[in-house]
């Protein structure tokens, strides 16, 4: 796993290291020489760099960056708001000065022209304008930087974060470099991999800088981890020829109501396509037709429901006695809030179960804590597991931020671990899902691998939420770590989406289709995690 850490502890870090015997120049310098490296192999004629240098320590890799490449042959130009001399921080005015001794070429305030013209001649632009403290706008003369180099067509490589773009909360307020390339310092920082991140850094490269980089990187109690594929090998259910419908693990849905019959279906579907050998649907009695048509291949069950198609509190020792004859439950999608459904998420809740829940029950259980869920942590404490998977919104109606809820993954990590942490327990898991999803327990948080843009779509969630019951299903509730085997379920989903925007186009998919291919995605992950040389090794063939 790769560790993600806020960018107050990368300053921390640098901090330890300094203590270690690593000082702050010898920090630059090492920071400078890797992105110079990375600049080489960019692949193609590296002859003429163009360096975008800010006033700052980030400026001052660009400057060490520069003397690397001069030194390996290259024409290099230097692009600076001031001249080395009057740069006001100590040491990147020391590395500009150097530069220039060592015969590196320097253009000072350029107009948008001259800087457009020289950007043409570039066969790869280092963007070392703004680093990990900024946030807000970009100012000038930045922002007209930026903009040429956007639309220039040069390869670029962003300096540990691209110029305009939040480190840490993966925000852009004004212009913003896209590059093909970002190396990063030390570690991951959470605003690389989420939101705008995502559209902007292009590849991501670490540079750890010291061979003492990775304990204090742990030391330093990451945010988050990112997983690897190998990280997911225990988390893959076993598949056994000598098996049953049974053995494989039985799931029963709980959901649906007149107005969202389809939520609770997609959810059934995705359990069964995930692997799960016995899906059952409990419904509100007055949509039972409707949902049989829509999936004959799982039974469906009514229960007693209102004038509006929605469960009633008689409902709830029945979804009980079906719970207590299953793997696992799933209860949420489409189910609306009620006093009825209300009364069946907290029995299931009470139970001693493992329990899924999403959607709707997201929100009776928002309903019942008084939008502060971490206030009331008896409702999570539980032996078995509970998952829970809201996305943004729901997320701020759990803890007290239903006017602002999370905004970012940053955002999300912090109202997730506001419940894990007042319940507890290694059994409750938040799925918090965004354009990053973070699987976060109370000893760890897991960030899987994003999915396209596919997966914004009605129903997507519900597919997520069938995936991950259909899955822990098979290994019958008993997970050594849940965070981990919640990413990999997520991962699948986001492989599905991925397959599905293939057959569909990106904006074409819908939840169904994601739904569908469920199986085939993960077929093809879970080969990836046991045979992870296979693909290497086809295409050196």
């Amino acid at each position: 796993m790769q560790p993600v850490l806020n960018v107050e502890d990368i300053k921390r870090v640098e901090i330890a290291l300094t203590r270690v015997g690593v000082s702050v120049s010898e920090l630059m310098h090492r920071a400078g020489y890797a992105a110079a490296q990375e600049a080489l192999g960019m692949g193609g004629d590296i002859s003429n760099v163009v360096i975008l240098v800010g006033l700052g320590n980030n400026g001052g890799d660009g400057w060490v960056a520069a003397e690397a490449l001069r030194s390996r042959n290259c024409n290099v130009k230097v692009v600076t708001p001031l001249e080395p001399d009057q740069i006001s921080g100590d040491l990147a005015r020391q590395m500009a000065q150097r530069a220039v001794r060592a015969g590196v070429s320097v253009l000072v305030g350029p107009s948008r022209q001259e800087l457009i013209d020289l950007l043409a001649t570039a066969d790869v632009v280092l963007d070392c304008m703004l680093g990990t403290g900024f946030h807000g706008k970009v100012r000038a003369p930045f922002d007209i930087w930026i903009e040429c180099l956007n639309q220039s067509g040069a390869r670029v490589l962003s300096v540990d974060v691209p110029s305009g773009l939040s480190a840490q909360k993966g925000q852009v307020e004004s212009a913003c470099v896209v590059a093909d390339v970002t190396v990063t310092m030390i570690a991951l920082k959470p605003g690389l991999i989420a939101d705008a991140g995502r559209d902007v850094c292009g590849s991501i490269v670490v540079a750890p800088l010291a061979e003492q980089t990775e304990r204090l990187v742990v030391e330093a109690d990451p945010v988050a981890w990112r997983v690897d594929l190998e990280d997911y090998l225990a988390s893959v259910p076993a598949q056994l020829n000598d098996c049953d419908k049974y053995s494989r693990g039985s799931v029963l849905v709980v959901g649906g109501s007149s107005r969202f019959p389809g939520a609770a279906v997609f959810a059934a579907k995705a359990a069964a396509r995930a692997g799960a050998g016995y899906v059952t649907l409990a419904v509100p009695e007055a949509i039972v037709s409707c949902v049989q048509m829509m999936l004959p291949e799982v039974p469906v069950i009514g229960l007693p429901c209102d004038a509006e198609g929605v469960f009633t509190e008689e409902a709830a020792l029945l979804v009980l006695q079906l719970a207590a004859m299953r793997t696992v439950t799933l209860v949420g999608p489409g189910m609306r809030v009620s006093g009825g459904t209300v009364k069946v998420t907290s029995a299931l809740l009470d139970s001693e179960l493992p329990v899924i829940v999403d959607a709707d029950a997201l929100n009776c259980i928002a309903r019942l804590t008084n939008n502060n869920l971490p206030d009331f942590p008896e409702l999570t404490r539980r032996t078995a597991p509970l998952i829970m998977t809201p996305h943004r919104r729901e997320l701020g109606r759990l803890v007290n931020q239903v006017d602002n809820p999370p905004a970012s993954l940053v955002g999300q990590l912090e109202a997730a671990r506001k419940i894990v942490w007042a319940d507890g327990g290694s059994e409750l898991v938040i799925v918090a899902k965004g354009t990053a999803t973070g699987c976060v327990g109370v000893q760890k948080a897991v960030l899987p691998k994003p999915g396209p843009v596919t997966l914004a779509t009605a129903g997507s969630g519900d597919v997520l939420a069938g995936t991950i019951a259909g899955r822990l299903a098979q290994v019958a509730g008993q997970v050594d770590d849940l965070p981990t085997f919640c990413s990999l379920a997520c991962e699948v989903h986001a492989y599905a989406g991925q397959l599905a925007a293939e057959k569909f186009g990106v904006r074409g998919a819908m939840a169904g289709d994601i739904c569908d291919v469920i199986g085939l995605a993960s077929d093809a992950l879970e080969e990836q995690i046991a045979f992870p040389m296979a693909d290497f090794e086809e295409a050196a063939e």
